[in-house]
């Protein structure tokens, strides 16, 4: 049989599944079949046996390593010194020569031989456990360095620190508008500004973005260290930008009280919040006050601390409605979930595990740039302007198929998964029951992950015709490259189309990236914050069911693991279209959306899990640790 190629994901028990390129079911691959091939891989695999669909296979080539870069701590091999690596799907230690032994001492190593495996290494991050080591050990296995390259940074130092005033001669002057920005109360790379008010029975509103392609011009140091960034990223204690600090913190940076360049995205809306007319233009403006999330919220419910914005912002709250009025009637799906907030001290120990829930100030801020967006990508299509487009295409039969299962369990079923308009029905049914965060993850699980391509195909998600990311060229490389295709169409400019899908590639493939490190970084800070709380019993609800055990989420949004091996009296089978692990001999189960009481056994900061000890399958709040 013709070897297969693909990708290979290995699992922390030492066995992998291979991806095929071409489609169909994974590939089974035994660790004693791996061959040296590591997670992340491209191979080439020999298949060995069939059993009812189920493949097996050996790998018999590796095509491509996924990267030559890990992270590790140095140990000794008699009298050798290797790296033991953090990801623990690397069973391996890497033989490095010429290196002082130093106990408990976390590196970076670059492979130089694979076969004997020898590195070499090319950064002391400092001690395990020392503030900011850990996260900075999670950026450079992913390949992220936090400072900039000298070229880059030189370059930086050179722009300017005010505007042009050549260039703002040249520009429509908005900085008579009282724009404001609204943001978080640490935010720094100020992208967006906005400002509304009711004119003739209807609105306008104007989104201000920073002009970032006014300074970051194409084949320079900063444009090609932006391309590989992609995007700028957050973990929990730090962020490390896109574009140097003298960029995202200074003159793009629509700082209040200071003149700035901007492209203008300027809308008339009639009195139901429909887009009748809309103008995009360069701009210079002059953020007449910096405002925090908490202002606006203040202020909504009756605060008069911001009497000066008042105009602004009970128009931008009146359109606000009406915009997500619009947006539900067509059918745009809102998952809504919170999310996991860790509070650090100033040492980097985290100090609370909080949920964050968007604000009315934030979803006002949300609709703007969702308006914005939408308008300057049907402006590109309609004008055959060349540009990126955000896309989210429909969700895959099989995905809906494995949430129509769970959905049964609960007498509902999703009928028409080409629509929107039938996810939002059904997160509409579960609003408000036990339920709910757990069909709407799934929900969420179900649909594709929206990237970026040259071609329009639509998003899904928020069932919206045409949509693309154009209100974020501080952080994100497709908006910058958006602002410089509409530049040139301004601008009467050949428009290339040249490199827009190795564009839309890498930005897909580094905001992926991006994700990846925030999460395994909240992960290492939530397993490091539950440490005190071993031994304690809590509450929480089974969120998925695996044949090795089931996974159990506590109020506070941590996650860990019951193995089924560990439950007693019985041995309980895995029903994958149940959801549920079945025991033999009782008949007992345990399903997605049980409560539970568990005691906390581990939390393993090295592998960042947590382990349960199931105590009761009745949750009982009176009788359990309180986080």
């Amino acid at each position: 049989m013709k070897a297969i190629g693909g990708k290979l994901s290995v699992n922390l028990k030492g066995f992998g599944f291979v991806a095929p390129e071409n489609g169909g079911n994974d590939i089974f691959i035994a660790p004693e079949n791996l061959r040296g091939a590591l997670n992340g891989d491209k191979v080439k695999v020999k298949i060995t046996d069939n059993f009812r669909g189920r493949r097996e296979g050996i790998i018999i080539e590796i095509s491509e390593r996924a990267g030559d870069i890990f992270v590790g701590t140095l140990t000794k091999i008699g009298k050798k010194i290797a790296v033991t690596p953090d990801d623990k799907r690397f069973n391996q230690k890497i033989i490095v020569q010429n290196q002082k032994y130093i106990s408990n001492t976390k590196v970076v190593v670059k492979i130089i031989s694979w076969n004997p495996l020898h590195g070499q290494i090319i950064e002391v991050l400092g001690k395990e456990n020392a503030p900011g080591v850990e996260i900075r050990g999670i950026l450079r296995s992913h390949g992220v360095a936090e400072e900039f390259p000298p070229d880059v940074q030189a370059e930086a130092e050179k722009i300017e620190s005010e505007p042009n005033k050549n260039e703002i001669s040249k520009r429509i002057d908005r900085r008579n508008l009282k724009i404001v920005t609204i943001d978080g109360e640490d935010a720094k790379d100020l992208d967006d500004g906005v400002f509304a008010e009711e004119r003739d029975g209807g609105f306008f509103l104007g989104v201000y973005i920073a002009d970032v392609s006014w300074y970051v011009r194409p084949n320079t140091a900063l444009d090609r260290e932006a391309f590989e960034r992609g995007t700028s990223i957050y973990p929990v204690d730090r962020v490390v930008p896109m574009l140097p600090p003298e960029l995202s913190n200074g003159i793009c940076s629509l700082n209040a009280g200071v003149d700035r360049l901007a492209m203008a995205c300027e809308m008339t809306l009639d009195n139901s919040g429909k887009v009748v007319d809309y103008k995009i233009f360069p701009t210079v403006i002059h953020v007449f006050k910096r405002l925090s999330y908490t202002q606006v919220n203040n202020f909504l419910g009756g605060d008069k601390e911001l009497a000066a914005c008042a105009e602004n912002l009970n128009a931008l709250k009146k359109i606000h409605g009406l915009r997500k009025k619009i947006r539900s009637e067509r059918g745009a799906i809102d998952f809504n979930l919170p999310e996991m907030k860790i509070i650090l001290n100033s040492a980097g120990k985290p100090l609370e595990i909080t949920k964050r829930i968007q604000t009315v100030a934030e979803s006002i801020i949300e609709e703007c740039m969702l308006l914005a967006n939408e308008t300057v990508a049907e402006h590109t299509l309609k004008n055959k302007i060349p540009s990126l487009y955000r896309v989210h295409e429909l969700p895959t039969a099989e995905k809906v198929l494995t949430l129509n299962n769970l959905l049964a369990h609960f007498n509902l079923h999703i009928s028409d998964a080409k629509k929107p308009r039938a996810f939002q029905a059904i997160l509409a049914k579960v609003k408000g029951l036990s339920a709910e965060k757990i069909i709407t993850s799934y929900a969420l699980r179900t649909m594709q992950q929206a990237r970026y391509s040259p071609e329009n195909l639509g998003h899904f998600g928020l069932a919206a015709e045409f949509y693309t990311h154009f209100t974020s060229p501080i952080r994100r490389y497709p908006d910058l490259m958006v602002h410089r295709q509409l530049r040139a169409s301004f601008f009467g400019k050949k428009i290339s189309e040249k490199n827009l899908a190795e564009i839309s590639a890498q930005s897909s493939a580094r905001e992926r990236r991006a994700v990846d490190i925030e999460r395994e970084a909240l992960d290492l800070k939530a397993v490091e914050y539950m440490q005190q709380f071993v031994g304690q019993n809590f509450d929480g609800v089974i969120d998925s069911v695996t044949s090795f055990g089931f996974f159990v989420e506590l109020d506070n949004g941590t996650e860990g693991l019951v193995r089924a091996a560990d439950l007693k009296r019985d041995y309980y089978d895995y029903v994958e279209r149940d959801f549920a692990l079945i025991g033999r001999g009782t008949g007992k189960s345990f399903k997605i959306g049980d409560s539970v009481r568990v005691k906390l056994t581990a939390a393993n900061i090295k592998l960042r899990q947590l382990s349960f000890e199931l105590v009761s399958d009745v949750a009982n709040r009176d009788l359990v640790a309180k986080i």
